[in-house]
């Protein structure tokens, strides 16, 4: 027999609101889409999988079977919740995250930007499958596992004043116009709270969406940025005048945490192993 996930989706919905009707809204079938599928599930299993009757539906002996069977194999397509910081979210997991869809087309993914104590909290509460945190987290009850090393560098409009330098503290760039990131961004609250403690605040005249569109800015001229090597990298005439920053928190080691991956669900592990490889 073949069930596709739409129709194990149908008949758990079904049987968790007793009710065709409802389980069809849940899933966003219409009554005769949902009552469609769930004859078609019932003539492959070749039994009937509901009693129906004036107030719904319920199991029969082969229903339930079906239904602990479509959870256990709904638990494991189901889509998998990653909690990141912003560096990691931006620069490193989009094309790591497609290639690996791409390679498992029955997994789903859902990614989140969190600053690194409150991912490290996600995953010892299981609020999340895997998480990708910056070395000043407190890991101490999960696994974690290398991933990357995040660089923060400055990133200079052409010929700014600053031009020539070969390395700058983060202090030094402050009584210049800055682009940032929204306000909610994890990396960019972090920014602002140590530009107060180096006699800021940052004059940010401008917010942008990621750092692709906060080079593109910064390019034009609008005023510097505090970015990852690895999106500097990916604009040439930003990477070649790039300034390192000489602020021990500029270099961060970033790791994979999870709450015990032997419990993980099988598509969790596996983008475990892919994230480890590449």
């Amino acid at each position: 027999m073949h069930f596709d996930f739409i129709d194990l989706r149908l008949l758990v919905a079904v049987l968790e609101t007793g009710s065709i009707t409802a389980g069809g809204e849940r899933v966003g079938l219409s009554l005769a889409a949902a009552s469609a599928r769930m004859r078609g599930l019932e003539q492959q299993a070749g039994v009937a999988l509901l009693t129906r009757n004036p107030r719904g539906v319920q199991a029969t002996p082969a229903g339930e079977r079906l239904l602990q069977h479509a959870r256990v194999l709904l638990q494991q397509r189901d889509r998998l919740r990653i909690v990141a910081n912003t560096v990691a979210a931006d620069a490193f997991l989009p094309e790591l995250l497609a290639d690996f869809l791409v390679l498992h087309p029955h997994t789903d993914i859902a990614l989140e930007e969190l600053p690194s104590p409150a991912i490290a909290l996600a995953i010892a509460e299981r609020a999340a499958d895997i998480g990708i945190v910056a070395d000043h987290a407190d890991l101490r009850g999960l696994a974690s596992y290398p991933f990357r090393q995040d660089r923060l560098v400055l990133a200079l409009p052409p010929g700014h004043a600053l031009s020539g330098r070969r390395t700058l503290s983060f202090a030094d760039a402050l009584p210049f116009d800055f682009i940032g990131l929204p306000e909610e961004s994890a990396l960019q609250q972090h920014l602002e709270q140590l530009a107060i403690r180096s006699g800021g605040p940052m004059r940010l005249r401008a917010r942008a969406a990621n750092f692709d569109a906060i080079c593109r800015m910064v390019l034009r001229g609008a005023g510097l940025a505090v970015v990852p090597e690895e999106s500097a990298q990916r604009h040439p005439e930003i990477r070649h005048g790039a300034l390192p920053l000489t602020d021990e928190w500029a270099t961060r080691r970033l790791s994979i945490a999870v709450r015990d991956l032997a419990q993980l669900p099988l598509p969790a592990q596996r983008l475990v192993a892919f994230l480890r490889q590449a």
